[in-house]
């Protein structure tokens, strides 16, 4: 197995995590409505809901993150670069991978840092008494994942520069 596809394969599972997570808390958020919504019978929400419906969507967001930047998926504005040369192209994406690579370090390391004190104070959320921290340890997991991918694609885009041509095309960006 080489390394292109351990990353994709990193990236891809956890999107499929972020996945499963959004599918459940999306299932939960439906139970607790009906419930509210029943009231009248007996039934109530699902206690704790928003607590749980906040770390969940915490980590989904930041387990979709790698695999939108591996596929190049985030949001492009291409209105002058259409009219620059391949090559040009070229170093402007190796050039948005390094900042997007460094934000993501900056994102891992402020997430981590979060985590660690949000341990130490031992905050825990007010209905379920669960500790905040592990929403933040799972984010910072993903988002490590997500460290990992971008130095791949800083490579990628750096070997695309110095060998003049694309090895994976150039930006989708988000259909507009």
């Amino acid at each position: 197995m080489n390394l292109s596809s351990i990353v994709h394969a990193l990236a891809k599972w956890l999107a499929i995590a972020g996945g499963v997570v959004l599918v459940a808390i999306t299932v939960m958020t439906s139970f607790s409505i009906i419930g509210r919504a029943l009231s009248w019978v007996g039934l109530g929400p699902v206690p704790g809901d928003f607590e749980l419906v906040e770390a969940g969507t915490g980590f989904a967001v930041f387990a979709f993150l790698p695999w939108c930047q591996l596929n190049r998926g985030h949001a492009t504005v291409d209105l002058f670069t259409n009219y620059l040369s391949p090559g040009a192209n070229r170093v402007l994406d190796l050039l948005w991978e390094i900042v997007l690579g460094l934000i993501t370090i900056l994102i891992a390391w402020r997430l981590w840092v979060g985590m660690l004190e949000k341990r130490s104070y031992g905050e825990t959320t007010l209905l379920l008494q669960f500790p905040i921290w592990w929403g933040m340890a799972l984010c910072a997991a993903a988002t490590v994942i997500g460290v990992v991918v971008a130095i791949y694609m800083i490579a990628i885009r750096s070997k695309e520069v110095a060998q003049g041509r694309s090895l994976l095309g150039q930006s989708s960006g988000a259909l507009h």
